[in-house]
């Protein structure tokens, strides 16, 4: 069992930036790929970014990509998601995950095996 935990959210104007953290229980972190999702209200989660265990493969959704970047620092046992130019429609409860297939980076919900609680972003216009 790993357990995530996130933090960095808040609220920001539109054009600003956030850096989410996810520090995980698990002393191997590089065990599992990574991912960021979020969801909004009344919407489906949705795949933001994903970085296999070594940092070298990285995928973004297009909504995010040129402004937002994923890194890890498996010493320190925790992945980031470094967000800039923000703007009201990344509002939403961002959350980490673990996926045991360490060499990808995937973009599915259904391939991720630990999640954690999430930490809210809200971005004024």
């Amino acid at each position: 069992q790993v357990r995530l935990v996130e933090t960095g959210g808040g609220l920001v104007q539109a054009g600003g930036s956030l850096r989410l953290s996810c520090a995980a229980s698990e002393r191997t972190l590089s065990n599992y790929a990574m991912g960021w999702f979020r969801q909004a209200p009344g919407k489906e989660r949705e795949f933001v970014a994903g970085i296999n265990w070594s940092g070298t493969l990285i995928n973004y959704a297009d909504s995010v990509k040129g402004r937002f970047t994923i890194s890890r620092d498996n010493a320190k046992n925790t992945v980031y998601l470094q967000m800039n130019n923000l703007k009201p429609e990344d509002t939403a409860v961002y959350s980490c995950a673990a996926d045991w297939s360490r060499s990808s980076a995937s973009r599915m919900v259904h391939d991720y095996d630990y999640w954690g609680q999430g930490t809210q972003v809200t971005v004024s216009s």
